[in-house]
């Protein structure tokens, strides 16, 4: 069982920075993918970011490139999700998500089997 704990979420305007952090505990760290995923009123979650286990291999959503950058801390057990520039169609909740199976990151949510309870990001204009 892995249980993940977002925080770092809150209300920035246009333009500006936020960093989202991601504790995970329950099971070795090093060993789980992680990713950030990010739900909109009315809309499906969709994927942002993942990073793999031990090379820290990072993969986006096309509309995140250079805007937003994932990292991990293995030895603080935690993964950061970094937002630069933010727009107001950044508002979302983010989720950090954890996959205990695969070997290589995936931007599929079914493929995450672990999810923290969401952290609200809001950009205002």
């Amino acid at each position: 069982q892995v249980e993940l704990v977002e925080s770092g979420g809150g209300l920035v305007q246009a333009g500006g920075s936020m960093r989202l952090s991601c504790a995970a505990s329950g099971r070795t760290f090093s060993s789980l993918v992680m990713a950030w995923f990010r739900q909109a009123p009315g809309k499906e979650r969709e994927f942002v970011a993942s990073i793999s286990r031990y090379s820290g291999a990072t993969y986006y959503a096309d509309s995140m490139k250079g805007r937003f950058a994932i990292s991990r801390d293995n030895a603080k057990n935690t993964v950061y999700l970094q937002m630069n520039s933010l727009k107001p169609e950044d508002t979302a909740v983010y989720y950090c998500a954890a996959d205990s199976r695969g070997l290589v990151p995936s931007r599929t949510n079914r493929d995450y089997d672990y999810w923290g309870q969401g952290t609200q990001v809001t950009v205002s204009s």
